[in-house]
């Protein structure tokens, strides 16, 4: 469960004040130790903000390409299917296989002169 850096404190504040120990009144509570005790880190490094929740989500993706080099990669891709009107990824594979051949033949008539 998520509790809100204000109730996370009075929790802080509950333990500290208990007459019990802190494992017990935190069972009462149904909170972990470890949580509550990194809770207390948090809060004598940072105060009240400290306790804030932080996304998860990394707010970075080391293999993202960046938007501009993205926007930049499909006009140039873009730009060269126009080029060539009509043209299929089966149809470039077909260009390149035949011009292969030819420079096959001509390889091979270069060596029988």
């Amino acid at each position: 469960m998520r509790y809100p850096p204000s109730e996370k404190l009075e929790i802080i504040r509950l333990v500290e004040q208990s007459h019990l120990p802190a494992s017990k009144t935190l069972d009462k509570i149904g909170v972990a130790r470890p949580t509550f005790y990194r809770w207390c880190d948090l809060y004598r490094s940072g105060g009240l903000e400290a306790l804030a929740d932080k996304p998860s989500r990394p707010s970075r993706v080391w293999n993202r390409i960046p938007d501009e080099k993205r926007d930049e990669i499909v006009q140039r891709r873009s730009m060269s299917r126009n080029c060539r009107r009509g043209s299929s990824p089966r149809a470039s594979s077909i260009r390149k296989t035949i011009l292969c051949q030819k420079l096959q033949s001509i390889a091979y008539s270069k060596r029988m002169i």
